[in-house]
């Protein structure tokens, strides 16, 4: 099998919803924690705002729909807004915590509909979570909204470097039940696709994938994933 085929391969593990359990936290803990806080029912003393910047692909979109379901999951009203564009008037009357993405792409409108918003949620006690490809102050937003984001706890969200990713990918599989050897890392990262999220649909796929055949999760484990379950053959020969 070609790099090129393999890597595709490990591309086609089926996406699974934006979760804290299966988000590999790497350097974002406090942000992580904090957002936890502000889901739970108990979190009433949590940060009333949180904003997440970094660049894209470093998770702040997974991190918000994560919020947004453990506190459905809690038993909260939550909302999750894709982009401030899409932003509605029963978003703000419906829900205790509501999670914005990309605000700092809103127009002039949105930003209007973010301050009202922003102050509403405020009078109710709620969670206003938002993320951005730069802090607060760097945005190019109205004064008084520009303002109000930065009035809570600002996290740059920070993507996994290579040199982190076996620590971060093993630690993530402890938390799930499951060990990861050093060799299978190892061989996820030189023959998968490198970014996190396809690790983890990889990794989510594997556990799942052993759990059927009470099998632990090892290299000729995956070549026989790729041979018989897929119809691919790596090029090795049997372990």
């Amino acid at each position: 099998m070609t790099e090129a085929a393999r890597q595709l391969t490990f591309a086609l593990a089926p996406a699974t919803a934006p979760t804290f359990a299966n988000f590999v936290t790497g350097p974002n803990a406090e942000a992580v924690s904090t957002l936890r806080r502000c889901a739970s029912v108990a979190g009433g003393d949590a940060a009333a705002v949180v904003v997440l910047w970094g660049a894209p692909g470093a998770g702040k979109s997974h991190l918000l729909q994560a919020a947004v379901e453990a506190a459905r999951t809690a038993g909260r009203a939550a909302s999750y807004v894709a982009t401030p564009a899409s932003l509605g008037a029963a978003t703000v009357e419906a829900s205790a915590l509501v999670a914005i993405d990309d605000v700092d792409r809103a127009d002039a409108s949105a930003q209007a509909q973010l301050f009202t918003l922003f102050n509403a949620l405020a009078a109710q006690g709620g969670k206003f979570l938002a993320a951005a490809a730069a802090p607060p102050a760097q945005l190019a937003l109205r004064d008084d909204l520009r303002t109000r984001l930065g009035w809570g706890l600002v996290y740059e969200v920070r993507p996994l470097s290579d040199a982190d990713k076996p620590t971060a990918l093993a630690a993530f599989a402890r938390e799930r039940g499951f060990t990861l050897p050093d060799d299978v890392i190892a061989y996820l990262l030189a023959h998968g696709r490198r970014d996190t999220a396809s690790l983890v649909r990889t990794l989510v796929a594997l556990d799942a994938h052993s759990l059927a055949l009470r099998r632990p999760i090892t290299v000729p484990l995956i070549r026989d994933w790729l041979q018989r379950d897929i119809g691919l053959s790596d090029g090795a020969p049997p372990a």
